[in-house]
């Protein structure tokens, strides 16, 4: 071990410094192998703790492994949140060209939540739920201030249902995506961008 992994490793961290210390190896761990293949003894030793006290911030892996994917999804909110006053067709590309870069570089974690979330696993389930819930509320407030779109929003409660299901079509093309590597992320981005801007 480095020298200065292991000072940081030996540094007393506060609760919340050794918690997001932790969150930082797991989401390396699962951006880099399968759900399967990450074990709660590799991120303890990597992140110079016991597994006990792993296990006192998170019960179980599961556990572990939803608080890791609701950071990162916060993270990507963060990443790909509109600005004020461009329009909404100029920040398209821009916030998917985000978006799929993270989704490939992270592309164990990727499918592991989707694939997680498919099996019912209830933790995994709701962190799901409230990402998917975060990424739709954050695309309709962005439709609703820009100066093409905001005006008919109102008259438009269709939206949030198009909206909805542009996020199912876009979680399926990037698992595709993944799965066979045919088309290059620029032709995934738009893709993805005409069927936003077809569904609205």
């Amino acid at each position: 071990m480095p020298a200065n992994q292991g000072d940081r490793a030996r540094r007393r961290l506060s609760t919340g410094e050794r918690r997001e210390q932790l969150l930082s190896v797991g989401a390396r761990l699962f951006s880099e192998s399968p759900y399967d293949d990450v074990w709660i003894e590799q991120v303890a030793e990597i992140a110079g703790v016991s597994r006990g006290l792993l296990y006192h911030y998170f019960p179980t892996k599961r556990d572990f492994f939803a608080a890791v994917v609701e950071r990162e999804s916060e993270r990507m909110l963060r990443m790909t949140a509109a600005v004020p006053g461009v329009p909404l067709r100029e920040q398209l590309t821009a916030g998917l060209d985000t978006y799929l870069a993270y989704v490939q570089a992270h592309a164990h974690g990727f499918r592991a939540f989707h694939r997680a979330d498919a099996a019912g696993d209830q933790a995994v389930r709701r962190v799901y739920q409230r990402a998917l819930a975060a990424q739709e509320q954050q695309i309709l407030a962005a439709l609703a201030a820009d100066p093409e779109f905001g005006p008919a929003f109102e008259a438009a409660p269709h939206l949030r249902l198009a909206v909805r299901g542009w996020l199912a079509f876009a979680t399926a093309v990037c698992l595709e995506w993944l799965r066979d590597g045919e088309l290059t992320r620029e032709q995934v981005r738009d893709l993805c961008a005409r069927a936003l801007l077809g569904a609205i």
